[in-house]
């Protein structure tokens, strides 16, 4: 029986971090959006959205709303790079942003909500730039990721980072949708009970109120979808 599924896993890709970080100089002057859980990070997380529900550069929600038409950003039209690299990933993705955390920032420890593989998504993060100084904590071990490199992540485990340096952290961040290719890849990386077993991920009736108190901040239809399902769960409890 497995115990416990894959947390991280690195993928054989090493994207050109000199390419990486001119994409990143394009938009460097558009307009970055502080990430709307608010209650959730002490200092500076802004995103800035590549591909989201009908092209809306202002919508930085992780998922789409299953309604709306996932289309490319203002801003990812003119990253040449960027795209290149999303268009690796042979499955539907269901959003593509860059986040960008501050000197001095930190993402409080915290559990999303069914984005692990087992759950038919998956999230790749991407550095771009970062420093020695960052500290990412997964599932309770720290997890070094360098400029270039690619990563999955079972953010469905407690996670947070610290920006303890004096540079930003800067990460390409796409969210994925399952498919054969993706279970090609990632089975022939580590075994498929591993990453594909669902899991009870308790979380906490507290911790599901936070999030619903975050998400009503935003306006966006997938949002009110997901306070939606939290409170039903609250009830059913």
């Amino acid at each position: 029986m497995c115990s416990q599924n894959i947390s991280s896993l690195k993928l054989p890709f090493l994207f050109i971090e000199k390419r990486l970080l001119n994409d990143l100089t394009l938009l460097i002057n558009d307009t970055w959006i502080p990430h709307f859980n608010t209650f959730g990070y002490k200092g500076n997380w802004k995103a800035i959205s590549l591909l989201a529900n009908n092209g809306d550069a202002t919508n930085i929600f992780a998922l789409p709303n299953g309604v709306s038409k996932i289309k490319e950003t203002s801003i990812l039209k003119k990253c040449r790079y960027f795209k290149e690299v999303i268009a690796v990933f042979k499955c539907d993705i269901l959003s593509a942003r860059i986040l960008r955390l501050e000197p001095g920032a930190e993402i409080k420890p915290h559990k999303d909500h069914e984005l692990g593989y087992e759950d038919g998504n998956f999230r790749i993060h991407i550095p771009i730039t970062t420093n020695t100084d960052v500290c990412f904590i997964l599932n309770g071990k720290p997890l070094k990721m360098h400029p270039g490199e690619c990563w999955y992540t079972n953010v469905n485990y407690t996670h947070s980072v610290s920006n303890n340096g004096t540079t930003d952290r800067v990460h390409l961040v796409i969210d994925g949708k399952r498919n054969t290719w993706s279970d090609d890849l990632f089975f022939s990386l580590a075994p498929k009970e591993l990453l594909t077993t669902k899991q009870i991920i308790e979380v906490s009736p507290e911790t599901k109120k936070r999030m619903i108190e975050e998400l009503q901040f935003s306006k966006l239809d997938a949002a009110k979808e997901l306070v939606n399902k939290l409170q039903k769960e609250l009830k059913q409890n």
